[in-house]
């Protein structure tokens, strides 16, 4: 998979149906192509507080925010734990995204014994700047005993574009809040409930294209704030806070 490690942008999620999905490839396959991993099942699992802090935090929408979280995508034998950082605006959130990879047997390793991720830098690490991010990884767990709390599964599908537009559509959704690692369950849980099921994310470093711009408007599509574990969290609070 991409071993980009930095990102900015400024990130937009709309939740569609699966009609409006198709409409929007109209555009879309007119003006970007396919990612380099069109498709992919991607993995999320995201480090909290037994009183899952950090996802009571994301959902009152501050003004600063930060995520733990360890990716890993169907297929690879690569974790990637990235800090996810947003500054919400009136208009936009920019979102900033570190990460560090290490192998699958090494995080395993790391959850089981609770040993750090810089133990396993001297044989992942591309460069300095690895290092530094391994121990943000390991400040952020040590200092407010993060663990793995919530597991988030779906289907990416990726597009790019020019200017480095980036459009992503996340489908069969899934989650699970016990026996949390990077596999699939009989006991996994489906996300949504109506037919507004896919998450459509846009990411961008400026303007939208006008093309976009109409097609959104056409289909009725509009950005809202929308947090994959927040939204779990509102649906099912009570139950988390018994786990």
């Amino acid at each position: 998979m991409q071993d980009q490690k930095t990102f900015d942008r400024v990130e937009k999620k709309c939740l569609i149906t699966a009609k409006q999905k198709e409409q929007m490839l109209m555009g879309i396959k007119q003006n970007m192509e396919k990612d380099d991993y069109y498709k992919s099942e991607v993995f999320n699992i995201y480090f909290d507080t037994d009183n899952y802090d950090l996802i009571i935090q994301s959902i009152e929408q501050p003004m600063f925010k930060e995520k733990l979280r360890a990716r890993s995508y169907g297929g690879f034998d690569k974790v990637f734990f990235e800090i996810k950082t947003k500054l919400c605006g009136k208009d936009n959130n920019v979102g900033y995204k570190r990460r560090v990879r290490i192998t699958k047997k090494d995080y395993n390793k790391m959850v089981k014994e609770k040993s750090h991720v810089l133990d396993f830098m001297e044989k992942n690490a591309d460069g300095p700047n690895d290092y530094r991010i391994a121990r943000e990884v390991d400040y952020l767990i040590d200092v407010f005993d993060l663990k793995p709390k919530v597991l988030v599964f779906y289907v990416r599908e990726s597009y790019r574009g020019e200017g480095g537009l980036r459009i992503t559509f996340d489908e069969n959704l899934k989650y699970r809040l016990s026996e949390v690692n990077f596999s699939k369950k009989k006991a996994d849980r489906n996300y949504f409930e109506d037919e507004r099921n896919i998450i459509m994310e846009i990411k961008a470093h400026g303007a939208w294209p006008l093309w976009l711009v109409r097609k959104m408007s056409e289909e009725r599509i509009f950005p809202q704030q929308f947090s994959k574990v927040g939204k779990i969290y509102q649906k099912i609070g009570k139950e988390l806070q018994n786990v």
